[in-house]
């Protein structure tokens, strides 16, 4: 969980109150832009060969694959979140965003082939990705209606993200499943993770950052929607 609180200075929080209207609503549509696009991406993929290769070439390695595509989809969101906070060029930022948005659309297509093709529900993806917006934008609405600042939660979701991610590489390499207790807890670190974000976006951005914003954002919606996906998919 990268942490901007070092990295802005000159907070939204203490920006005159259009720049900081203008900001959020920068912000906002931009993670509404980020999410139309990953949804584009998928489409796609999924209209030609390539989102079938993707999934049985990531499918087909097991344990090993995925770790591979793990450790890759790690670089590639360090080098976007660095880019997306980058002071020298805008057009930086927005390619960063665009690397992390793409790269998430790989990283989700054997998860998304699994819920299409072999789910007992031909709905599961849409229920997955109503319920994550909606939870999305209630914890959203409660950051914003209380104004308070959550960067407390900071050293929980860094311990909690170094545990999952343990626990992700074990069951990967020696091959046993996490199962939805795990998925259940991933959800409410999403959550957690979305409650500290959006206090963040409030309170330490500069409001000339929006595209490191949105980043972050899509990330934590992403994550919720990864593991509500699996929930989803995993009922009978």
């Amino acid at each position: 969980m990268q942490d901007f609180t070092s990295t802005f200075g000159n907070s939204a929080a203490n920006a005159q109150p259009a720049s900081r209207a203008e900001f959020i609503r920068k912000t906002y549509m931009l993670l509404a832009l980020a999410i139309a696009a990953f949804i584009g991406v998928e489409a796609f993929l999924f209209s030609t060969p390539f989102g079938g290769l993707i999934a049985y070439g990531i499918l087909g390695t097991g344990g090993i694959g995925w770790l591979v595509v793990l450790g890759l989809f790690m670089l590639i969101s360090y080098i976007a979140n660095s880019w997306a906070v980058s002071n020298t060029s805008v057009a930086k930022q927005y390619v960063g965003l665009g690397i992390y948005i793409l790269a998430e659309a790989i990283i989700f297509v054997p998860l998304l082939f699994m819920a299409a093709y072999y789910s007992a529900d031909q709905f599961v993806i849409l229920k997955a990705g109503i319920v994550s917006i909606g939870l999305f934008l209630g914890i959203t609405a409660t950051v914003f209606l209380t104004r308070s600042d959550f960067s407390f939660l900071a050293p929980i979701l860094s311990i909690g993200g170094f545990a999952a991610l343990g626990f992700i590489v074990a069951s990967l390499l020696f091959g046993f499943t996490l199962g939805n207790l795990f998925a259940f807890l991933m959800v409410a670190f999403a959550g957690t993770a979305i409650l500290y974000q959006t206090s963040n976006v409030m309170h330490r951005f500069r409001t000339d950052q929006h595209v490191a914003a949105a980043l972050v954002l899509f990330a934590s919606v992403a994550l919720l929607f990864w593991y509500i996906l699996r929930i989803f998919s995993s009922r009978r």
